[in-house]
């Protein structure tokens, strides 16, 4: 059912071919249990969105786009009234150009959340002034900065609770770990709010962040206690002279190349975990590199869905740990964004809505979004 004013069609991003583009007539998503149609007011953009289509990850006619900020607009069965109203304020993360589920995705007027996944806003939120073309980093009080949050702090919630067994215990007198955290690209938008969240949990002995310098004065107010220049060619050196004792290491840009400098970094006399975020595996690492005693794991938020994942040639069963972890995940730290105890990272403002994302898109496969998230504001 469309409760009255909500069209049955919508303009959305979706997988064409080779291309992710603007499309008027696609169907506005059906309301199943659970879950939530909100009015769209903002999105940000991610590299799995480009590589969903380039790398065939996504059906053909998918909607993209997995960061989303919105007003709830009505209210699936089985949702708490405690919990969300209509005309609320929320973010969400989504599994845009999903082949499971293709006709929901952030880049659209309107979307389908999950409500147990969803953060819902604190009151009074509004949109950044017209004037603006980015905002500093910050407590969530602009639907903009919101929209650049969900991904990142829900991979944070994956990587940190369910992969790395940390408690949900906020600012504890000790250490939940007796090791160092390696965070290899510190100021990527996952990075940015890993780095928070590690601290504010205590998880580790010391935060350690690889990322450009000129980052440095962020992350470490974020929380990091060293920062390496990932542009110097000794970098696995200096990291490797200074510590001997990192056993938790997690590789945010996990590449092929970053997969092989994060685990030379590990502990040389201790066991050690790799937290990687794409599909790495040993086999990336140079044989003669290679050690029984440091793991390689992944993270996938798209678990948190609690139903089977297939993207391009992998098909994960479902995880219904891994939801149930994320959920509870979402219900603690909702409180510390609204508490302005966990910020988002500096934000890039774009105006023109849907027609700015393919453009986007191709800016991130760029690599030209250092240290800050790209967003665009829909009517």
């Amino acid at each position: 059912m469309f409760e009255t004013g909500i069209p049955k069609t919508m303009r959305a991003v979706v997988i064409e071919g080779d291309k992710a583009v603007v499309k008027d007539g696609v169907p506005v998503p059906l309301l199943d249990d659970g879950f939530m149609l909100i009015k769209v007011c903002a999105v940000a953009v991610n590299p799995m969105d480009w590589k969903h289509v380039e790398f065939k990850m996504g059906s053909e006619g998918a909607i993209l786009g997995c960061d989303v900020a919105g007003q709830v607009l009505s209210i699936g069965s089985s949702v708490s009234a405690t919990d969300f109203r209509v005309g609320d304020y929320v973010c969400s993360f989504i599994h845009g150009g999903s082949t499971k589920r293709h006709m929901n995705g952030a880049f659209a007027e309107y979307a389908a959340v999950d409500a147990s996944l969803t953060y819902c806003l604190p009151q009074g939120i509004k949109a950044a002034p017209n004037s603006e073309d980015s905002l500093p980093e910050g407590p969530v009080d602009t639907v903009e900065g919101a929209a650049s949050l969900p991904v990142g702090l829900t991979t944070s919630g994956g990587v940190l609770v369910h992969e790395l067994r940390l408690a949900l215990d906020w600012e504890p007198e000790k250490p939940q770990k007796d090791t160092p955290l390696l965070v290899w690209g510190g100021a990527t938008s996952v990075g940015q709010v890993l780095i928070q969240v590690a601290k504010k949990l205590h998880g580790f002995t010391k935060i350690i962040a690889v990322a450009s310098k000129k980052h440095e004065k962020q992350l470490r107010e974020y929380g990091a206690d060293e920062v390496y220049d990932y542009h110097d060619k000794d970098v696995v050196q200096q990291i490797q002279e200074r510590h001997n004792d990192i056993q938790v290491l997690v590789d945010v840009v996990s590449s092929e190349q970053t997969i092989q400098q994060v685990y030379r970094c590990a502990s040389r006399d201790k066991p050690a975990t790799v937290v990687q975020l794409e599909f790495l595996n040993i086999e990336q690492i140079h044989p003669e590199d290679r050690r029984d005693d440091v793991k390689i794991i992944g993270t996938l938020i798209y678990l948190s869905a609690g139903w089977d994942v297939p993207i391009g040639p992998y098909h994960f069963p479902p995880n219904p740990q891994y939801r149930k972890e994320m959920i509870s995940f979402v219900k603690f730290i909702d409180e510390k964004v609204k508490s302005g105890e966990i910020h988002h990272i500096p934000v890039k403002i774009n105006r023109n809505g849907l027609e700015d994302i393919p453009a986007l898109m191709e800016q991130i496969k760029q690599g030209k979004n250092s240290g800050e998230k790209f967003v665009t504001v829909l009517e």
